[in-house]
């Protein structure tokens, strides 16, 4: 609980922000009372002292000698002190002890410790201010009266209570709305990183954020115009080819399927075939890159649909198939595309591998995914090269070589289908191989 708040207000600017308000706020006051107290207290005992002491002497003369209760309760009931007489005949107290032990050090008679907040003598000599002693041996004590106000301080302190809780609220409130656009910047970039730029950010304010929000804006645009023009190249280019591809192929067909010219025929149909699959991956991960709105779903049982594409392909491969897989929403021939690309690549790798690829769909527990492998047991790559597999055209070297074919289209076209189904993409080394692991939502 204690991590969780301080990972929030870690990562919250609003409360840290808020908190920064509070913490001048109660510098500002603290300085400000002790500042103002402290120069109180300096005219205090120039001012004050001459004033007061004439004023206690007034109201000891009114009590009279020998000291009168009477006069004294009076005094207490028209003025908010507290008396309290000692001597050899009269004993009394205006307030009863549990009062008279509240009121401040300064105020309170010779039977306790007297102290000021500065030294010892001026406290005592404050107390001796407010006690007169008369001619017969009685001691009078002043102070102020508690029983009449003893309840306010605790009201001016919920008050008070209330007053830093709902500045507090309305601080939080205002740095709310005054940060508000950089939530709109954050839900932008969102969307921007996405692929969708259809809605630009809201413009809500004409200051340094609202400035900001504009010059994202601007920057998405500008990163939109880019993408669709590389796109639109790339559509163009291999449409383009498409064409002189085919009269080529054709061209190539019409060469005698024997004698010298069979290897030189056979060769040019291999790089043929290689040229217009390049193209169809080229078209399709556009395609698929652009919001994924292509996909043709239909109930498909996954089982099946894998065990046709591996016996189309030939080759050797062991398959592992659960029978009680429900059925999924899916787009076939994309899926075919992408169990054909990962076995083709399994089994590109396992050449000199001591054991074929291993092809598996199950759904583990009663989970609402459905969860497709496919291993080679061949050298594998290193580590480091894990997050980059399934990037356009990027070939690890150094770990398969440029011989076994392919242009680094395969993985990246089969995490487009992945994606566009809205299912997640893992790729580890298995020790020895390469384990491709895919899961699709029931």
């Amino acid at each position: 609980m204690r991590r969780s708040l301080r990972q929030s207000f870690r990562q919250s600017l609003r409360l840290r922000l808020v908190l920064v308000f509070l913490l001048l706020a109660l510098g500002m006051t603290v300085a400000f009372l002790g500042g103002m107290q402290r120069a109180m207290n300096l005219g205090w005992r120039d001012a004050a002292r001459p004033l007061l002491a004439d004023y206690v002497d007034r109201l000891a003369a009114d009590i009279g000698n020998p000291p009168s209760v009477a006069r004294a309760e009076a005094l207490a009931q028209r003025l908010p002190i507290s008396v309290r007489i000692s001597g050899p005949v009269v004993n009394w107290q205006s307030e009863p002890a549990r009062h008279s032990a509240r009121r401040q050090r300064s105020w309170m008679d010779d039977d306790q410790d007297s102290t000021d907040n500065t030294d010892t003598a001026n406290g005592e000599a404050d107390t001796r201010l407010l006690q007169r002693t008369t001619a017969d041996g009685h001691r009078i004590s002043f102070g102020p009266s508690t029983a009449r106000w003893q309840h306010q301080p605790r009201r001016v302190g919920w008050f008070t209570l209330g007053v830093l809780l709902l500045l507090t609220a309305i601080a939080y409130a205002y740095v709310r709305r005054l940060l508000r656009p950089l939530d709109d910047i954050r839900a932008g970039a969102r969307r921007f990183g996405g692929g969708d730029f259809a809605a630009p950010i809201p413009v809500r304010r004409q200051d340094e954020l609202g400035t900001l929000a504009a010059d994202v804006n601007a920057m998405a645009q500008a990163i939109h115009q880019m993408l669709e023009s590389k796109r639109g190249l790339l559509l163009a280019i291999s449409h383009e080819l498409r064409s002189p591809l085919t009269r080529a192929r054709l061209n190539t067909e019409l060469l005698p399927e024997t004698g010298e010219a069979q290897p030189l025929r056979d060769a040019l149909l291999r790089d043929l075939a290689a040229m217009r699959d390049l193209i169809t991956d080229l078209l399709e991960s556009e395609r698929l890159g652009q919001g994924h709105a292509a996909l043709h779903l239909e109930p498909t049982d996954l089982a099946a649909l894998v065990r046709e594409v591996a016996d189309g392909i030939g080759g050797t491969a062991t398959l592992d198939l659960a029978t009680d897989l429900p059925s999924l929403q899916l787009d076939r021939s994309r899926m075919r595309l992408l169990v054909r690309n990962l076995l083709d690549n399994a089994l590109r790798h396992s050449t000199d591998a001591v054991r074929p690829p291993e092809i598996s769909v199950r759904r583990e527990g009663q989970g609402d995914a459905v969860y497709l492998s496919v291993r080679d047991h061949g050298p594998g790559v290193p580590d480091a090269v894990l997050p980059h597999l399934a990037e356009p055209f990027y070939r690890p070297d150094a770990a398969r070589e440029r011989a076994t074919g392919g242009v680094g289209l395969g993985l990246y076209l089969c995490k487009l289908v992945v994606l566009a189904h809205g299912g997640n993409w893992s790729v580890r080394n298995a020790q020895p191989g390469l384990e491709v692991r895919v899961s699709l939502p029931v």
